[in-house]
Protein backbone atom coordinates (compact mmCIF):
# COMPACT_ATOMS: atom_id res chain seq x y z
CA UNK A 1 0.00 0.00 0.00
CA UNK A 2 1.35 3.65 -1.19
CA UNK A 3 2.09 5.69 1.87
CA UNK A 4 0.29 8.66 -0.45
CA UNK A 5 -3.45 9.04 0.83
CA UNK A 6 -4.91 8.88 -2.80
CA UNK A 7 -5.38 5.45 -3.67
CA UNK A 8 -7.71 6.07 -6.44
CA UNK A 9 -4.97 8.50 -8.27
CA UNK A 10 -2.47 5.40 -7.14
CA UNK A 11 -3.92 2.85 -9.16
CA UNK A 12 -4.01 5.55 -12.11
CA UNK A 13 -0.91 6.30 -12.27
CA UNK A 14 0.58 3.24 -11.95
CA UNK A 15 -1.71 1.94 -14.47
CA UNK A 16 -0.10 4.34 -17.16
CA UNK A 17 3.58 3.21 -16.05
CA UNK A 18 3.14 -0.63 -17.50
CA UNK A 19 5.47 -1.33 -20.52
CA UNK A 20 3.17 -1.47 -23.47
CA UNK A 21 -0.04 0.21 -22.12
CA UNK A 22 -0.28 3.50 -23.96
CA UNK A 23 -3.31 6.11 -23.60
CA UNK A 24 -5.56 4.52 -26.04
CA UNK A 25 -5.42 0.88 -24.53
CA UNK A 26 -5.27 2.76 -20.65
CA UNK A 27 -9.10 3.78 -21.78
CA UNK A 28 -9.89 0.55 -23.18
CA UNK A 29 -9.05 -1.63 -19.90
CA UNK A 30 -10.73 1.28 -17.65
CA UNK A 31 -14.12 1.19 -19.96
CA UNK A 32 -13.84 -2.58 -19.23
CA UNK A 33 -12.51 -2.45 -15.50
CA UNK A 34 -14.19 0.46 -14.57
CA UNK A 35 -11.65 2.13 -12.54
CA UNK A 36 -7.87 1.63 -12.67
CA UNK A 37 -7.82 -0.32 -9.34
CA UNK A 38 -10.31 -3.02 -10.74
CA UNK A 39 -7.87 -3.36 -14.08
CA UNK A 40 -5.17 -4.52 -12.05
CA UNK A 41 -7.40 -7.07 -9.83
CA UNK A 42 -8.61 -8.77 -13.18
CA UNK A 43 -7.33 -12.21 -13.01
CA UNK A 44 -5.67 -12.91 -16.37
CA UNK A 45 -8.02 -15.04 -18.07
CA UNK A 46 -10.64 -11.79 -17.91
CA UNK A 47 -8.18 -9.61 -19.14
CA UNK A 48 -7.17 -11.70 -22.27
CA UNK A 49 -11.29 -11.04 -23.19
CA UNK A 50 -10.80 -7.30 -23.08
CA UNK A 51 -10.09 -6.58 -27.08
CA UNK A 52 -6.92 -5.32 -27.34
CA UNK A 53 -4.90 -6.82 -24.84
CA UNK A 54 -2.53 -9.46 -26.11
CA UNK A 55 -0.76 -12.15 -24.07
CA UNK A 56 2.46 -8.83 -23.58
CA UNK A 57 0.14 -7.02 -21.75
CA UNK A 58 -1.13 -9.87 -19.82
CA UNK A 59 1.99 -10.98 -19.01
CA UNK A 60 2.90 -7.16 -18.11
CA UNK A 61 -0.35 -6.36 -15.80
CA UNK A 62 0.06 -9.74 -13.66
CA UNK A 63 3.70 -10.27 -13.71
CA UNK A 64 6.69 -9.06 -12.90
CA UNK A 65 6.38 -5.47 -14.56
CA UNK A 66 3.47 -5.01 -11.71
CA UNK A 67 5.53 -4.74 -8.79
CA UNK A 68 7.81 -2.44 -10.90
CA UNK A 69 5.03 -0.20 -11.61
CA UNK A 70 3.17 -0.17 -8.55
CA UNK A 71 7.04 0.97 -7.07
CA UNK A 72 7.57 3.35 -9.58
CA UNK A 73 3.80 4.86 -8.87
CA UNK A 74 4.29 5.15 -5.60
CA UNK A 75 7.54 7.24 -6.04
CA UNK A 76 6.03 9.63 -8.38
CA UNK A 77 3.35 10.40 -6.05
CA UNK A 78 5.83 11.18 -3.45
CA UNK A 79 7.50 13.22 -5.69
CA UNK A 80 4.57 15.17 -7.47
CA UNK A 81 3.38 15.90 -3.45
CA UNK A 82 6.90 17.32 -2.24
CA UNK A 83 7.29 19.51 -5.89
CA UNK A 84 3.82 20.75 -5.80
CA UNK A 85 3.15 18.53 -9.00
CA UNK A 86 -0.47 18.12 -10.15
CA UNK A 87 -0.58 14.68 -11.39
CA UNK A 88 -4.14 14.73 -13.98
CA UNK A 89 -5.91 11.57 -15.23
CA UNK A 90 -8.24 11.76 -17.94
CA UNK A 91 -10.77 11.33 -15.87
CA UNK A 92 -9.95 13.98 -13.71
CA UNK A 93 -12.65 17.28 -13.76
CA UNK A 94 -9.20 19.33 -13.80
CA UNK A 95 -7.96 17.33 -16.84
CA UNK A 96 -8.17 20.19 -20.08
CA UNK A 97 -11.52 19.44 -21.42
CA UNK A 98 -10.07 20.18 -25.01
CA UNK A 99 -7.60 17.56 -24.78
CA UNK A 100 -10.31 14.78 -23.74
CA UNK A 101 -12.01 15.43 -27.50
CA UNK A 102 -9.28 13.89 -29.57
CA UNK A 103 -8.92 10.25 -29.42
CA UNK A 104 -5.11 10.14 -29.22
CA UNK A 105 -5.05 12.03 -26.30
CA UNK A 106 -2.85 11.66 -22.63
CA UNK A 107 -3.86 9.54 -20.17
CA UNK A 108 -2.02 11.14 -17.62
CA UNK A 109 -0.64 14.42 -17.37
CA UNK A 110 2.21 15.78 -15.40
CA UNK A 111 1.23 19.37 -14.51
CA UNK A 112 3.17 21.99 -12.27
CA UNK A 113 2.25 25.85 -12.24
CA UNK A 114 -0.93 28.43 -11.55
CA UNK A 115 -2.84 28.27 -15.16
CA UNK A 116 -6.15 27.06 -15.40
CA UNK A 117 -6.23 24.47 -18.11
CA UNK A 118 -9.77 24.76 -19.32
CA UNK A 119 -9.60 29.03 -20.02
CA UNK A 120 -12.71 30.46 -21.87
CA UNK A 121 -9.68 30.97 -24.58
CA UNK A 122 -6.53 29.33 -25.51
CA UNK A 123 -3.64 29.87 -28.63
CA UNK A 124 -1.05 27.62 -29.29
CA UNK A 125 1.42 30.15 -31.02
CA UNK A 126 4.32 27.78 -32.76
CA UNK A 127 7.22 28.47 -35.35
CA UNK A 128 10.60 27.38 -36.38
CA UNK A 129 13.27 26.87 -34.40
CA UNK A 130 15.31 29.69 -36.60
CA UNK A 131 13.45 32.60 -36.02
CA UNK A 132 13.82 35.39 -37.98
CA UNK A 133 14.11 39.10 -35.97
CA UNK A 134 10.78 39.89 -38.50
CA UNK A 135 9.44 36.19 -37.22
CA UNK A 136 9.89 37.52 -33.16
CA UNK A 137 8.86 40.62 -34.15
CA UNK A 138 5.27 39.25 -35.35
CA UNK A 139 4.85 37.03 -32.69
CA UNK A 140 5.32 40.22 -30.05
CA UNK A 141 2.53 41.64 -32.41
CA UNK A 142 0.38 38.85 -32.07
CA UNK A 143 0.27 38.16 -28.50
CA UNK A 144 -0.36 42.16 -27.94
CA UNK A 145 -3.53 41.96 -30.04
CA UNK A 146 -4.94 39.36 -28.19
CA UNK A 147 -4.61 41.09 -25.08
CA UNK A 148 -7.99 41.92 -24.82
CA UNK A 149 -9.13 38.39 -24.70
CA UNK A 150 -6.95 37.29 -22.00
CA UNK A 151 -5.73 34.36 -23.85
CA UNK A 152 -4.20 31.02 -22.44
CA UNK A 153 -0.64 30.74 -24.45
CA UNK A 154 0.49 27.47 -25.36
CA UNK A 155 3.51 26.43 -27.09
CA UNK A 156 6.88 24.29 -26.90
CA UNK A 157 9.44 25.84 -25.08
CA UNK A 158 11.60 25.36 -28.10
CA UNK A 159 13.89 27.60 -29.51
CA UNK A 160 12.74 30.26 -31.72
CA UNK A 161 9.00 31.34 -32.12
CA UNK A 162 8.18 29.40 -29.14
CA UNK A 163 10.26 30.78 -26.74
CA UNK A 164 9.82 34.50 -27.75
CA UNK A 165 5.71 33.39 -27.59
CA UNK A 166 6.09 32.27 -23.82
CA UNK A 167 8.15 35.67 -23.23
CA UNK A 168 5.82 38.09 -24.80
CA UNK A 169 2.79 36.41 -23.17
CA UNK A 170 4.91 36.82 -19.77
CA UNK A 171 5.82 40.39 -20.98
CA UNK A 172 2.03 41.09 -21.30
CA UNK A 173 0.81 39.42 -18.40
CA UNK A 174 -0.65 36.74 -19.78
CA UNK A 175 -0.50 33.35 -18.49
CA UNK A 176 1.65 30.90 -20.95
CA UNK A 177 1.86 26.80 -20.63
CA UNK A 178 5.06 25.14 -21.87
CA UNK A 179 4.72 21.48 -23.70
CA UNK A 180 7.86 19.82 -22.75
CA UNK A 181 8.67 16.68 -24.45
CA UNK A 182 10.60 15.71 -21.35
CA UNK A 183 9.70 14.65 -17.39
CA UNK A 184 8.95 18.10 -15.71
CA UNK A 185 12.49 17.15 -13.76
CA UNK A 186 14.19 17.15 -17.33
CA UNK A 187 14.11 20.57 -18.75
CA UNK A 188 14.86 21.15 -22.21
CA UNK A 189 16.54 23.10 -23.38
CA UNK A 190 18.36 24.05 -19.65
CA UNK A 191 18.68 27.57 -21.64
CA UNK A 192 15.18 28.59 -21.11
CA UNK A 193 15.43 27.70 -17.44
CA UNK A 194 14.87 31.38 -16.25
CA UNK A 195 11.49 31.76 -18.52
CA UNK A 196 10.55 28.39 -17.70
CA UNK A 197 10.68 29.53 -13.89
CA UNK A 198 8.64 32.55 -14.14
CA UNK A 199 6.07 30.55 -16.38
CA UNK A 200 5.70 28.42 -12.89
CA UNK A 201 3.93 31.30 -11.17
CA UNK A 202 2.05 32.41 -14.59
CA UNK A 203 1.35 29.79 -16.78
CA UNK A 204 3.00 26.85 -15.81
CA UNK A 205 4.40 23.36 -17.49
CA UNK A 206 2.76 20.30 -18.36
CA UNK A 207 4.00 16.97 -20.12
CA UNK A 208 2.65 13.51 -20.53
CA UNK A 209 6.49 11.78 -19.56
CA UNK A 210 7.07 10.67 -16.74
CA UNK A 211 9.54 11.88 -14.29
CA UNK A 212 13.32 11.50 -15.03
CA UNK A 213 12.28 11.23 -19.29
CA UNK A 214 14.97 12.48 -21.21
CA UNK A 215 14.86 14.46 -24.23
CA UNK A 216 14.02 11.81 -27.50
CA UNK A 217 13.35 12.77 -31.34
CA UNK A 218 10.14 10.06 -31.06
CA UNK A 219 8.77 12.62 -28.08
CA UNK A 220 8.44 15.88 -30.11
CA UNK A 221 5.64 15.00 -32.46
CA UNK A 222 3.74 13.62 -29.74
CA UNK A 223 4.37 16.72 -27.43
CA UNK A 224 3.00 18.48 -30.80
CA UNK A 225 -0.36 16.73 -30.31
CA UNK A 226 -0.94 18.23 -26.53
CA UNK A 227 0.04 21.96 -28.25
CA UNK A 228 -2.79 20.98 -30.77
CA UNK A 229 -5.27 19.49 -28.68
CA UNK A 230 -4.92 22.01 -25.88
CA UNK A 231 -6.14 24.68 -28.31
CA UNK A 232 -8.94 26.44 -29.96
CA UNK A 233 -6.91 27.31 -32.82
CA UNK A 234 -3.05 27.04 -33.88
CA UNK A 235 -1.17 30.35 -35.08
CA UNK A 236 2.27 29.18 -37.22
CA UNK A 237 4.07 32.04 -37.01
CA UNK A 238 7.10 30.86 -38.91
CA UNK A 239 7.92 27.36 -40.05
CA UNK A 240 10.45 26.22 -43.02
CA UNK A 241 9.60 23.13 -45.56
CA UNK A 242 9.70 21.01 -42.77
CA UNK A 243 9.58 20.57 -39.43
CA UNK A 244 7.92 20.75 -35.89
CA UNK A 245 5.82 23.55 -36.07
CA UNK A 246 3.81 22.00 -39.65
CA UNK A 247 3.23 18.68 -37.65
CA UNK A 248 1.40 20.29 -35.31
CA UNK A 249 -0.40 22.40 -37.63
CA UNK A 250 -1.38 18.82 -39.43
CA UNK A 251 -2.21 17.44 -35.92
CA UNK A 252 -4.18 20.55 -35.00
CA UNK A 253 -6.53 20.19 -38.55
CA UNK A 254 -6.94 16.40 -37.98
CA UNK A 255 -8.93 17.24 -34.62
CA UNK A 256 -10.88 20.29 -36.55
CA UNK A 257 -9.00 22.93 -34.50
CA UNK A 258 -8.29 25.80 -36.37
CA UNK A 259 -5.37 26.87 -38.01
CA UNK A 260 -3.76 30.12 -39.01
CA UNK A 261 -0.27 31.43 -40.50
CA UNK A 262 1.43 34.55 -40.80
CA UNK A 263 2.51 34.73 -44.30
CA UNK A 264 6.42 35.73 -45.10
CA UNK A 265 8.70 36.81 -47.74
CA UNK A 266 8.67 34.78 -50.78
CA UNK A 267 12.09 32.80 -51.02
CA UNK A 268 12.42 33.14 -47.08
CA UNK A 269 13.04 29.94 -45.86
CA UNK A 270 11.87 30.46 -42.22
CA UNK A 271 8.21 31.31 -44.05
CA UNK A 272 8.01 28.63 -46.74
CA UNK A 273 6.10 26.32 -44.91
CA UNK A 274 3.56 29.48 -43.67
CA UNK A 275 3.14 29.95 -46.85
CA UNK A 276 2.46 26.83 -48.33
CA UNK A 277 0.17 25.87 -45.46
CA UNK A 278 -1.77 29.37 -46.76
CA UNK A 279 -1.23 28.45 -50.29
CA UNK A 280 -2.93 24.85 -49.98
CA UNK A 281 -5.73 26.35 -47.88
CA UNK A 282 -4.90 24.30 -44.82
CA UNK A 283 -3.94 27.99 -42.49
CA UNK A 284 -6.19 31.18 -42.78
CA UNK A 285 -3.82 34.06 -43.19
CA UNK A 286 -2.98 35.93 -40.55
CA UNK A 287 -2.62 39.74 -40.72
CA UNK A 288 -3.80 40.65 -37.98
CA UNK A 289 -6.25 40.35 -34.56
CA UNK A 290 -9.57 40.38 -36.20
CA UNK A 291 -8.48 37.17 -38.14
CA UNK A 292 -8.18 35.13 -35.18
CA UNK A 293 -10.62 36.57 -33.94
CA UNK A 294 -13.36 36.42 -36.48
CA UNK A 295 -12.46 32.44 -37.40
CA UNK A 296 -12.35 31.46 -33.64
CA UNK A 297 -15.41 33.62 -32.91
CA UNK A 298 -14.04 35.00 -30.24
CA UNK A 299 -15.20 38.39 -31.70
CA UNK A 300 -18.52 37.39 -30.35
CA UNK A 301 -17.50 37.42 -26.99
CA UNK A 302 -16.46 40.64 -26.77
CA UNK A 303 -18.69 43.54 -25.40
CA UNK A 304 -18.61 47.18 -27.84
CA UNK A 305 -16.23 48.18 -24.67
CA UNK A 306 -13.55 45.24 -25.18
CA UNK A 307 -14.87 43.90 -21.81
CA UNK A 308 -15.54 40.04 -21.69
CA UNK A 309 -19.41 39.11 -22.06
CA UNK A 310 -19.68 36.64 -19.08
CA UNK A 311 -20.18 32.88 -20.24
CA UNK A 312 -22.31 30.65 -18.85
CA UNK A 313 -21.16 28.55 -16.01
CA UNK A 314 -21.78 25.29 -14.85
CA UNK A 315 -21.45 24.11 -11.45
CA UNK A 316 -20.38 20.26 -11.57
CA UNK A 317 -21.92 19.94 -8.29
CA UNK A 318 -25.32 20.62 -10.05
CA UNK A 319 -24.89 17.24 -11.99
CA UNK A 320 -24.08 13.50 -11.53
CA UNK A 321 -20.35 13.18 -12.75
CA UNK A 322 -21.67 11.38 -16.31
CA UNK A 323 -24.14 14.34 -16.89
CA UNK A 324 -21.10 16.57 -16.13
CA UNK A 325 -19.22 14.70 -19.09
CA UNK A 326 -21.64 15.58 -21.43
CA UNK A 327 -21.65 18.88 -20.46
CA UNK A 328 -18.01 19.32 -20.75
CA UNK A 329 -17.97 17.61 -24.38
CA UNK A 330 -20.49 20.47 -25.79
CA UNK A 331 -19.02 23.31 -24.23
CA UNK A 332 -17.08 24.34 -27.45
CA UNK A 333 -20.41 23.74 -29.68
CA UNK A 334 -22.51 21.40 -30.95
CA UNK A 335 -22.06 17.59 -30.89
CA UNK A 336 -23.38 14.29 -33.04
CA UNK A 337 -24.46 11.70 -30.43
CA UNK A 338 -22.00 9.34 -31.63
CA UNK A 339 -19.13 11.67 -31.31
CA UNK A 340 -20.47 12.47 -28.24
CA UNK A 341 -20.69 9.34 -26.65
CA UNK A 342 -17.14 8.34 -27.45
CA UNK A 343 -15.86 11.73 -26.26
CA UNK A 344 -17.61 11.10 -23.07
CA UNK A 345 -16.85 7.56 -22.74
CA UNK A 346 -19.96 6.58 -22.24
CA UNK A 347 -22.32 3.95 -24.20
CA UNK A 348 -25.01 5.43 -26.83
CA UNK A 349 -27.77 4.22 -25.10
CA UNK A 350 -26.98 6.20 -21.63
CA UNK A 351 -25.59 8.78 -23.24
CA UNK A 352 -28.70 9.01 -25.32
CA UNK A 353 -30.49 9.29 -21.67
CA UNK A 354 -28.56 11.82 -19.98
CA UNK A 355 -29.11 14.19 -23.08
CA UNK A 356 -32.78 13.09 -23.06
CA UNK A 357 -32.51 14.40 -19.11
CA UNK A 358 -30.41 17.73 -19.83
CA UNK A 359 -33.30 18.59 -22.24
CA UNK A 360 -35.86 18.35 -19.82
CA UNK A 361 -33.56 20.57 -17.13
CA UNK A 362 -33.10 23.15 -20.27
CA UNK A 363 -29.59 22.20 -20.14
CA UNK A 364 -29.02 21.16 -23.65
CA UNK A 365 -31.21 21.82 -26.81
CA UNK A 366 -31.44 19.04 -29.25
CA UNK A 367 -30.71 20.05 -33.02
CA UNK A 368 -31.46 18.04 -36.59
CA UNK A 369 -29.34 15.29 -37.33
CA UNK A 370 -28.89 13.62 -33.95
CA UNK A 371 -26.70 17.10 -32.96
CA UNK A 372 -26.59 18.44 -29.38
CA UNK A 373 -25.91 21.45 -28.08
CA UNK A 374 -25.94 23.27 -24.53
CA UNK A 375 -29.38 25.41 -24.56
Amino acid sequence: MPVATDELLFHEVALTLFPGVGPQLTRQLMSYGGSAKNVLMLPPGKLRKIPGVGPATVLALTGAARTAALQKAEATLKKAAAEGIQLLFYTSKQFPRRLKQIADAPALLYYQGTAELNQPKIVAIVGTRQATDYGRAQTELLVQGLLPHRPLVVSGLAYGIDIAAHRAALQEGLDTVGVMATGLDVLYPHAHRKTAEKMLTQGGLLTEFAFGTPPDRYNFPARNRIIAGLADGTVVVEAAKKGGALITAELALSYDRDVLAVPGSLGSPASEGCNELIRTNKAALYSAPKDLEELLNWDEALHPTGKPRSAPAYDPADFTPEEFRVIEVLLPGEELLDNLSWKAQLPVHQAASLLLSLEFRGVVKALPGKKFRLS
